[in-house]
């Protein structure tokens, strides 16, 4: 199973980016994906947002509520995050990662699969 990021850089605040996750080797439509970040000095996984197999649930943190938005595209076996109105305290490495069971969707250790990362970096 491979899961590949894309879309990060350098943006200012205010600014908008788009991440993208295309993943491979797995059935794409049966897994819950989710976006995590790390920020610099940190060594945890920070949920962002998540979205259920078929896009009927979604959650978001509460720092990002009302700026991103996550959807999902099955037939393109990739998952999106569009962050609007980025501000110096969304920058952080960004994960997708992928769920076959779980009982809890914002806890990074649900998810079995992970991508590289793609690193955004907002200027203030």
């Amino acid at each position: 199973v491979q899961l590949v990021e894309s879309g990060g850089g350098l943006v200012q605040a205010g600014g908008s980016l788009r991440l993208s996750c295309t993943a491979s080797g797995q059935t794409f439509s049966n897994n819950q994906m989710g976006w995590f970040r790390r920020p610099p000095g940190k060594e945890e996984d920070e949920f962002v947002a998540t979205i259920s197999r078929k896009g009927r649930d979604i959650s978001y943190s509460e720092s990002v509520k009302g700026r991103f938005i996550i959807s999902r595209d099955n037939a393109k076996d990739t998952v999106y995050l569009q962050m609007n109105s980025l501000n110096p305290g969304d920058t952080a490495v960004y994960f997708c990662a992928s769920a076959e069971t779980y009982s809890d969707v914002t806890d990074p250790a649900e998810y079995d699969f992970w991508g590289q990362g793609t690193q955004v970096t907002v200027s203030s």
